[in-house]
């Protein structure tokens, strides 16, 4: 990001038949949010007016432009992606709303890509009617990993302001689950939430905590082999690697007990384990954040919400607090790349305590 300028967030206007346009307006009616950063709205101005008027909420004047570069500080801007005859039912999964879907998110990634944005909030897609040749992804989560990943993997982490959960297995049918837990996979993931919480949270020394993937964690296996031979050892050799990584932990009591409150992330194994519980506790505060990749993406934590769509009911917290978090972690990472570029020495004295000795060693710039 240039120095000189406030950080411009790409916003995609998702499934055009859903709430996404009410949670967008909505967000953008406070004017503080012009003092944060540079909002940029991929989808539609006209669809937008029609939002406007259906869940009567107040104006948000637009500055049309044709390409990001072209966006104006302290102003509210939008690319029309979608034709103006583009047809609009609320509430209705349709081809049409699939392919404007896609179009706001292929051109806000290609700009996210080139620089001319600095973060990315998406609002929610419907992941059937966007299935094509051209988008064949489970999800946002794999689809951000293939286009922006150039060879790094993602994690999908839900959080609020004091919750982190992350996901090893994530869209996946819950038969499929068990053969995705592997001790690689496991590895894999803690290596990427671990990096993720130091440098995107601020984290010094994440704590970790592992869910198992059994009830009551297998009951030393009566219930399950999968935490004596995988997840245990998996976690074993993560702290092997210097993860404070601990568990395995039963995900019944987990959370109920309060244990949630004791460590700086969660690592559930698989999707509903892990986001039934969050979404309970945060409530409307939760946002998705993809980590791993070297671009920064948010969105809220729920979905397109057809039977309220158009309506005026939707709440739009969730989505401002994706656009609070997105600047948030790039920020956190812009000034964790800059403290490692630039370690500073440790000092050592000799045993008369006189001369200082200079030592710049591998630990110190290592992550």
């Amino acid at each position: 990001m240039k120095e000189n300028r406030k950080i411009r967030v790409g916003i995609t206007h998702g499934d055009l038949n859903g709430i996404g346009y009410e949670v967008i307006l909505k967000t953008l009616e406070d004017e503080r949010m012009l003092e944060l950063c540079t909002p940029i709205v991929y989808g539609s101005a006209k669809i937008a007016a029609y939002y406007k008027k259906a869940s009567n909420l107040q104006s948000v004047a637009f500055n049309q432009i044709a390409v990001a570069v072209d966006a104006k500080e302290d102003e509210y801007n939008i690319i029309n992606i979608v034709p103006e005859d583009t047809k609009i039912e609320p509430g209705q999964s349709t081809r049409i709303a699939g392919e404007a879907a896609f179009a706001a998110l292929e051109k806000a990634v290609a700009d996210l890509r080139n620089g001319d944005i600095d973060v990315l909030v998406t609002a929610p897609i419907n992941k059937h009617n966007i299935q094509s040749e051209t988008f064949c992804f489970p999800g946002h989560t794999e689809y951000l990993e293939a286009s922006l990943g150039d060879g790094n993997k993602s994690l999908m982490i839900l959080c609020d302001e004091t919750v982190r959960v992350a996901l090893v297995t994530t869209h996946l049918p819950i038969a499929n689950v068990p053969s995705a837990i592997t001790k690689e996979n496991i590895i894999e993931k803690l290596e990427i939430f671990n990096r993720s919480l130091k440098q995107d949270f601020g984290i010094v020394k994440p704590r970790i905590a592992v869910l198992s993937l059994n009830p009551h964690s297998g009951e030393n296996g009566l219930l399950g082999k999968e935490e004596q031979e995988i997840i245990i050892p998996a976690i074993e050799e993560a702290q092997g690697k210097k993860i404070l990584c601990f568990g395995t932990y039963a995900a019944d009591g987990f959370f109920g007990s309060g244990q949630h409150e004791k460590f700086d992330g969660i690592l559930a194994m698989y999707h509903d384990q892990g986001l039934a519980p969050f979404k309970t506790i945060a409530m409307e505060r939760g946002i998705n954040f993809t980590a791993g990749l070297p671009y920064v993406r948010t969105s809220p934590d729920h979905g397109t919400g057809y039977d309220i769509a158009g309506k005026g009911e939707a709440s739009e917290v969730s989505f401002r607090e994706a656009i609070y978090h997105a600047i948030d972690i790039y920020r956190n990472r812009r000034n964790y790349h800059y403290i490692k570029r630039n370690p500073l020495r440790r000092q050592y004295f000799d045993k008369s305590g006189d001369n200082v000795v200079l030592d710049l060693t591998k630990e110190d710039s290592a992550d």
